[in-house]
């Protein structure tokens, strides 16, 4: 197999998701990434990035016309890299309640829930929530623990290599939930909140925030997926 082959990410084009900035930053990392609807090159890649920005409900809609809806579950079920990045990232769950109740792809167990009513020192906060803010090690113990532990806790996963508490770049209204808490891989604090910002079960990996908009440390997240998958 060639280099270029064993290398090859497939970014699932429906319509709707930062196409082109995922496929730059995989380029900024020697990974040849194409953008595509075909099944063959879904289920023939060495990774597949299920990207998304917009409404569940019409994305969903938009994989079933587009026949789409089997090859992410089929590269979920394989020893291939699945990895969802924001709206992606929710599209991997049961079920969304985002205008009414939609049915996701299942691959992880658990909804998608709107951001309520975020508070943080008495006033309210904007949803969405655009902008940069912190993913943190689930590891709760203690901060100084957490710092020292997060390097390990993340170790081979997309996440190595970034410290506990790395800024991220945020937009979105909704988060998942997964139902077995042991997937989250890290959390992130919205006011009082404190949500699912990348979970991970095999080699299915989802993440809230958007690594190709999040800087070095976001194009780290790249270099690992280089790594992984060379």
């Amino acid at each position: 197999m060639s280099d270029r082959a064993a290398r090859q990410v497939a970014i699932v084009d429906y319509g709707m998701g930062n196409l082109f900035s995922v496929q730059k930053a995989c380029e900024q990392v020697g990974l040849h990434a194409s953008i595509t609807n075909s099944k063959h090159e879904i289920l023939a890649a060495s990774a597949v990035i299920l990207p998304g920005v917009g409404a569940f409900g019409v994305a969903m809609e938009t994989l079933t016309k587009q026949d789409l809806i089997e090859p992410p579950r089929d590269v979920a079920a394989s020893q291939t890299l699945l990895i969802g990045i924001c709206l992606g990232m929710q599209l991997l769950m049961t079920e969304s309640h985002e205008f009414g109740k939609h049915e996701g792809l299942g691959i992880i167990e658990g909804e998608v829930v709107r951001l309520q009513n975020p508070v943080q020192r008495s006033h309210g906060l904007k949803i969405p929530q655009v902008g940069w803010n912190q993913i943190h090690s689930i590891d709760r113990s203690s901060r100084n623990e957490r710092l020292a532990t997060s390097v390990s806790s993340w170790k081979g996963t997309l996440l190595d290599g970034i410290h506990d508490g790395e800024f991220m770049y945020f937009v979105h209204s909704f988060y998942c939930r997964p139902v077995d808490s042991s997937v989250v891989l890290s959390t992130t604090r919205f006011g009082a909140l404190e949500f699912c910002s990348t979970f991970r079960r095999g080699h299915t990996i989802g993440f809230q925030f958007h690594p190709e908009r999040s800087g070095p440390e976001g194009l780290r997240l790249y270099r690992n997926l280089s790594t992984l998958i060379s």
